[in-house]
């Protein structure tokens, strides 16, 4: 019996585990995020790292080497970066068509002279953050800009504000973000210092500000300056409501859900390098919004859309009743473990302000189902021009893995994928290639979603544009790449 397949693993483990200690210096002291197709592998275990390495086989057609990724990390190591975005995978596929014979490091120091020694960018954060609210998107949002901050040029989570609710409140806080039923346990330490209200993650301190009317605020007496609020209570909604945030201390509101009257809906990836920087109050719309809109402006662009439905069957929320009482909105008030619940939905409306260049009548409805997480958007699409479904799809996987949309829109063409595998997606939607129908000018799209932690990573891709702090990926990809097709250099040379 051979054992060449486990020595093989081995050493794909060996050089795993030597990625990671390079990923993290450069990634504290530098600020430089390590990309591998789009995917980051800061924080990431040995198994992670492999996996992704797996998953360039859906841009390149091989399982690209992790031995061959790694001389160039350990290239990356030895130059004088400042903060940025490197993305292994490009700088692999750069090389293998370069002609100029140059060793590695030669040509990693050549494609990354933009961003090395007098050229480097100089750290531009931390930004502050504030959550008003710590429910289930606001405790989601927490982690990730935990994640995010062990550079210190990101954003800063410095404060959540929140009612009292009774003794050991801030215990009873900490470990909901410590343990959570759907997205499993914190990945980190917390340590809870009730004396000064604060909560220490991953070394974060977070203060914890006790108040129930946001006008009684202000946020310099905790050190707080030019912040960026984000409001997961969804308690106001419109512009007169979402102003009483603006005290000493914040600069600009973020709300977590759909914005009301003249509020700008963003939806990153679609509309977010539209928004005017100077303004205030921002919406990040809804989670279904977020999970339709990247999909509508794909095939729109493409095909021209002439009208279309949506029909999501949306896993349960905390705002239905666990057992039949009292709600305002017809169904909601009966039990939504124990039933499906037909309500509306406002995410079709919603395209409009998202793309107000969008002329296709959208109608939507929704199915409310007794799962805690994860929906699917059911969109039924009639074209400009008949099709096929393997143009649709092709195309569709091409926008997933490179262009404006790559780190919105994600694929899957795994035949036994049910909700409970999306759980954790980073995307704001995932195409389900084998429950896609073409008929024609007709399409049908089924895209999951992870309603709760895919919405939460919208969120903060939004904030992260908003504050400014924002590094672009380099090796840069060409004009034609940004518009979706197969990735290519701008230029290697």
């Amino acid at each position: 019996m051979t054992t060449d397949h486990l020595d093989r693993w081995n050493a794909h483990e060996a050089s795993a585990e030597a990625m990671i200690p390079i990923i993290g210096r450069l990634y504290r002291e530098k600020g430089v995020t390590i990309l591998l197709h789009s995917r980051s592998l800061v924080n990431k275990s040995v198994i992670s790292i492999l996996r992704t390495h797996r998953f360039a086989r859906q841009i390149e057609g091989e399982e690209l080497s992790i031995e061959e990724t790694l001389p160039f990390l350990e290239a990356l190591s030895q130059l004088d970066l400042g903060p940025s975005k490197i993305d292994l995978g490009r700088l692999v596929m750069a090389y293998r068509t370069d002609e100029r014979g140059l060793s590695i490091p030669e040509f990693t120091a050549a494609v990354l002279a933009d961003i090395t020694d007098g050229n480097k960018a100089e750290p531009q954060g931390p930004r502050d953050v504030v959550l008003y609210g710590f429910g289930r998107i606001g405790r989601l949002v927490a982690r990730l800009l935990i994640e995010k901050v062990g550079s210190g040029n990101g954003l800063n989570l410095r404060a959540v504000v929140v009612r009292k609710g009774g003794e050991g409140d801030l215990a009873k806080r900490a470990s909901l973000l410590r343990r959570d039923s759907v997205h499993g346990s914190f990945n980190g330490t917390i340590k809870v210092d009730a004396e000064n209200d604060t909560i220490i993650a991953n070394g974060n301190v977070i203060k914890f500000i006790y108040s129930d009317d946001p006008t009684t605020i202000d946020y310099t007496e905790y050190g707080i300056d030019e912040a960026i609020l984000i409001d997961n209570t969804g308690k106001w909604r419109d512009r007169k409501g979402l102003s009483q945030h603006l005290r000493p201390g914040i600069a600009k509101v973020v709300l977590t859900a759909p914005g009301k009257g003249d509020v700008p809906n963003i939806v990153h990836g679609v509309n977010h390098r539209g928004l005017d920087l100077s303004e205030q109050i921002v919406s990040c719309a809804s989670c279904t919004t977020n999970a339709i809109v990247p999909p509508l402006k794909a095939m729109d662009d493409e095909y021209g859309i002439v009208r279309g439905h949506v029909e999501t069957v949306h896993s349960f929320t905390n705002d239905q009743n666990l057992l039949d009482n009292f709600h305002k909105a017809d169904r909601r008030g009966r039990s939504a473990p124990f039933n499906l619940v037909l309500t509306e939905t406002g995410a079709a409306s919603a395209v409009a302000k998202a793309m107000p260049d969008f002329k296709a009548k959208i109608t939507g409805n929704s199915i409310r189902v007794p799962t805690p997480d994860v929906s699917v958007a059911i969109l039924n699409l009639q074209l400009q021009r008949e099709t096929t479904s393997t143009e649709v799809l092709e195309y569709l996987r091409q926008v997933s893995l490179s262009g404006p949309l790559s780190r919105n829109l994600d694929y899957t063409a795994a035949t036994d994928v049910v909700s409970s595998d999306f759980i954790g997606s980073r995307a704001a939607s995932i195409v389900d290639a084998n429950a896609t129908i073409v008929d024609g000018d007709t399409v049908i799209l089924y895209l999951w979603y992870d309603n709760e932690f895919g919405y939460s990573c919208q969120v903060v891709r939004t904030v992260q544009y908003i504050s400014g702090i924002e590094y672009p990926t380099y090796p840069q990809l060409s004009e034609a790449d940004s518009a979706g097709e197969v990735p290519a250099l701008a230029d290697a040379r």
